[in-house]
């Protein structure tokens, strides 16, 4: 059964892209994807052992790949999550990264019995209705498409993952955060563009226009939103070592769908943190998202 560790994976995936995308709204995107992939690299290195599997060159190969199309995806989705609403991104994004996965696992065997096809139209409802009664406008429309294209990276990164052998463990996880920070890495310095320190932003003198009580809430806004690119990318490990598990004592389909829940995180944190209205529809929304596992769960 996928929904016991599929489930907690949304609910993480959903910390580390509501923290990766208030950390976006702050600091460029590219340099927040790099240091949150490096810390979740970190994490990795500490659980490898965890899962029990060997390396191999399959293990590698599709461990790579996922992971490029992976970081691809988060790339576009916290530049979503920057100019648009978290509320509609969010929930667009995982229509497609939950769509593509199924339409895999169902045309390699899988099949879904009559409770199993209603908890996954269930799950794809709560989805869409998690988008509804949120801003129209130029912005928006941005986040939407950037969301859209991010989706198509995360069903990819899940097909990946779950190609690789059944037997390799954590291994394509790790060597997909390999190449993703060894690309990510070479894209911030190619574009010269500078880490968040503490210590950069406490060392400046106070010129014209500036105090050192400034300085100092400079630093502490940096120092938060550093701390906000770490959480993003360890809570984005610990989500992806629980969908490892899910697809592996699971079908493909039904865990990339109840993972594709996270919006329903996402969502929630926006109102409680950002003060984001939600509407009795985008409530509903997550009833139908709980109510979705429950019966995947039984299925």
């Amino acid at each position: 059964m996928s929904v016991p560790f599929a489930l907690p994976s949304a609910v993480t995936y959903g910390i580390a892209d509501f923290s990766g995308g208030l950390a976006a709204r702050r600091a460029p995107v590219l340099v927040v994807t790099v240091v949150a992939q490096a810390a979740g690299l970190l994490s990795l290195l500490l659980v490898i052992g965890v899962v029990a599997g060997r390396p191999s060159a399959a293990a590698f190969g599709f461990g790579v790949l996922a992971g490029i199309a992976g970081a691809g995806g988060l790339l576009l989705y916290l530049r979503a999550l920057a100019v648009g609403p978290m509320g509609v991104v969010a929930p667009l994004s995982a229509v497609i990264g939950a769509g593509l996965p199924l339409a895999v696992g169902l045309v390699g065997g899988e099949r879904l019995g009559p409770v199993g096809v209603f908890a996954v139209g269930l799950a794809l409802l709560a989805i869409l209705l998690a988008t509804t009664g949120t801003r129209n406008d130029r912005a928006a429309t941005t986040g939407v498409l950037l969301g859209l294209a991010a989706g198509a990276g995360f069903g990819l990164f899940f097909v990946g993952v779950h190609a690789a052998p059944a037997d390799s463990g954590l291994w394509p996880l790790l060597a997909g955060r390999l190449a993703s920070v060894t690309l990510l890495t070479g894209l911030v310095l190619r574009h010269h563009l500078p880490l968040p320190t503490r210590s950069r932003a406490a060392s400046r003198t106070p010129g014209t226009g500036g105090s050192a009580g400034a300085t100092e809430r400079d630093a502490r806004s940096r120092g938060r939103t550093l701390a906000l690119m770490v959480v993003s990318g360890v809570f984005d490990t610990v989500a992806n070592v629980l969908f490892l598990v899910a697809a592996r004592v699971g079908d493909l389909g039904i865990s990339a769908v109840v993972v594709s829940l996270y919006p329903v995180v996402v969502v929630l944190l926006a109102r409680v943190v950002l003060g984001e209205r939600l509407t009795r529809t985008q409530l509903l929304s997550a009833v139908l998202a709980l109510t979705a596992s429950a019966l995947l769960s039984a299925a």
